[in-house]
């Protein structure tokens, strides 16, 4: 199991708490900003917003949010210029870090996420030093429990998933990054319930952790997910599902 989807499925159970909720309200309304900047504000038109609106109402942001940012974007209400940031290093015993992050300040969120891999037994790396051990992919994830998993997958395959994992009570459809609404429209068509769809940058191979360097892994990541500034962390360490356990009791 890549080290993507481990951490995404913990990121999910920890998001429901309003604190995290509201961080991830701010996250969204940035995604949103930028991708009507670039593409316009029709999601009509415009792939990359329709798909961050879509992932705002499976996360339940009330819809006058979701506009206010979208007038936002557009110009109609003052804000502040976004830049995106790709930012690659490295965690405890090597295993490689992404981090998508979207600022409008350069230089304090560059500092911001050095600090905390400095701080976290890790390192920043250089441009290109890890970006090229992930690729993008589509992941949509329903609810599922043992009783209906099997008959979930059979269903996601005849939409069109490339891959399919079941993982804590989730089952994850990995699509091409270009299959993605459509898959995820064939899977509504056939009125299965949707937790949320995204594109993600996944591992292409995986490093197994011994117990302490995954602690630490983990622990970093957290702080890394908990910069505002910072929309998606991605790693390519596999964590034991031992560790995930004693991880999540002591959150």
């Amino acid at each position: 199991m890549s080290g993507h989807s481990k951490w995404s499925s913990i990121k999910h159970q920890k998001g429901v708490t309003d604190a995290r909720r509201g961080q991830l309200f701010t996250k969204l309304t940035r995604e949103i900003i930028i991708a009507v900047r670039q593409g316009g504000s029709n999601p009509e038109t415009n792939f990359r917003l329709r798909l961050v609106v879509q992932r705002a109402r499976d996360s339940n942001m009330p819809s006058d949010n979701i506009e206010r940012a979208i007038k936002r974007g557009g110009g109609a209400v003052e804000g502040a210029a976004l830049v995106e940031m790709v930012l690659e290093g490295y965690g405890p015993s090597g295993a490689a870090i992404l981090v998508q992050a979207l600022t409008d300040n350069r230089n304090r969120t560059l500092q911001d996420v050095r600090n905390i891999f400095s701080r976290s037994s890790g390192s920043l790396g250089e441009s290109g030093c890890v970006a090229w051990l992930f690729e993008p992919r589509g992941l949509i994830r329903l609810k599922a429990n043992d009783a209906d998993a099997e008959e979930l997958e059979l269903q996601a395959i005849d939409a069109g998933a490339e891959d399919i994992k079941l993982e804590n009570g989730y089952v994850e459809i990995y699509t091409k990054p270009e299959e993605l609404e459509r898959v995820r429209k064939a899977l509504e068509e056939q009125k299965l319930a949707i937790v949320s769809s995204e594109l993600i940058m996944m591992s292409k191979t995986t490093v197994e952790l011994e117990e302490k360097a995954a602690l630490q892994t983990l622990k970093l990541l957290d702080k890394l997910e908990g910069l505002d500034e910072v929309q998606h962390v991605t790693t390519n360490a596999d964590f034991p599902d031992s560790v995930l356990e004693k991880y999540q009791a002591s959150a």
